[in-house]
């Protein structure tokens, strides 16, 4: 469709005052690694169709299209999960993408939902805009508190994902109190414990269970375990536990081993460990951080250890906590220190 149309039923002839319509521009396409940088993305959320609430030239190279916002998180998705050899983008950027994703997955759940609570609305969706533009760049905290779905299979658009769990309704399925068994659908990124060293001290962390009071309802529950310093830097590699065991009672019960990717000595002053516990929400179709809890230096010991849980999102610099709740519910963990 051309951007100006001319009147059929007026003369051809132009007058001399009137401006001639600007030709359409045709974009030169560019095959280098700044492709991305090259390129407009614009959200112009209040003009396409439906109120999709996005709409997005150009994301990618060979990606020029109107797209809801579940279909071109599929791309998103899609990208972030592709081999490194495959890629422009680094492990960092490929994150990013991945949280753009899953906001975009939450805008789309929002338009088909009568209900307007936790929805992801107009205004978190533009302050994704300067994230895309500047990708390749982008160093700040991610503005929302979500994560990436971890390792699901990417569908092309139009596709129907078919998953065992969804013929249970969310809210009906396995209730808090009966046992319930599952498969490991994502896969841990657990590491082997490091070379001991002479006087150097190596901490084991048994992960045994988790007490919640919707334990039976979680799906897919698993645990990202990090170490930060006092500005929520990481110290050492992100490790995510496999899927938990089972589901019990209260609890979803883990009974994993993780490793700490540092001697003890090596850690910074006011060092903690963090624990976000996370699970699958089919309904929105994204991982959700339900809650999370730390342990700090002066709390490493061998033994049994009980830590309270806390609301999200996860604040790594422990400057705002609040309990998640009042009941007697802790992360349960057994602690091994490994001394030469």
């Amino acid at each position: 469709t051309p951007l100006y149309r001319e009147n059929p039923k007026s003369p051809k002839k132009q007058s001399n005052n009137r401006k001639q319509p600007p030709k359409k521009q045709t974009p030169k396409k560019s095959h280098t690694k700044n492709y991305l940088e090259q390129q407009t993305v614009d959200l112009l959320a209040d003009t396409f169709p439906g109120d999709w609430g996005v709409c997005v030239c150009a994301v990618f190279p060979l990606y020029n299209f109107l797209s809801p916002p579940s279909r071109l998180a599929r791309h998103l998705q899609k990208e972030a999960q592709s081999q490194h050899n495959n890629s422009e983008f680094t492990e960092d950027q490929k994150k990013t993408i991945a949280k753009i994703a899953t906001c975009l997955e939450l805008r789309s759940a929002a338009l088909q939902s009568t209900q307007s609570q936790d929805e992801f609305k107009l205004e978190d969706l533009k302050k994704l805009e300067p994230i895309l533009k500047n990708i390749l760049t982008y160093n700040k905290e991610f503005p929302f508190d979500v994560q990436p779905v971890p390792l699901r299979k990417i569908l092309a658009p139009g596709e129907e994902e078919h998953l065992e769990f969804e013929e249970d309704d969310e809210e009906g399925g396995a209730g808090a109190g009966s046992p319930d068994s599952f498969p490991a659908r994502v896969p841990g990124t657990l590491l082997p414990r490091l070379p001991s060293e002479p006087g150097m001290t190596l901490l084991t962390i048994n992960i045994e269970k988790i007490g919640l009071k919707d334990a039976g309802q979680c799906i897919d529950p698993y645990i990202t375990v990090s170490v930060k310093d006092l500005n929520g830097i990481d110290l050492t590699p992100v490790q995510d536990t496999p899927v938990a065991v089972r589901k019990e009672d209260m609890y979803v019960h883990f009974n994993v081993d993780i490793e700490i990717q540092k001697h003890i000595e090596r850690l910074t002053k006011g060092a903690a460990i963090f624990f976000e516990f996370k699970h699958y929400k089919p309904k929105k179709r994204f991982t959700s951080t339900k809650c999370f809890a730390f342990m700090e230096m002066d709390e490493i010991k061998p033994g049994a250890i009980v830590i309270e849980l806390y609301k999200k999102p996860t604040d790594f610099k422990r400057k705002k906590l609040q309990l998640l709740t009042k009941k007697p519910l802790y992360l349960h963990l057994h602690q091994t220190l490994h001394k030469e």
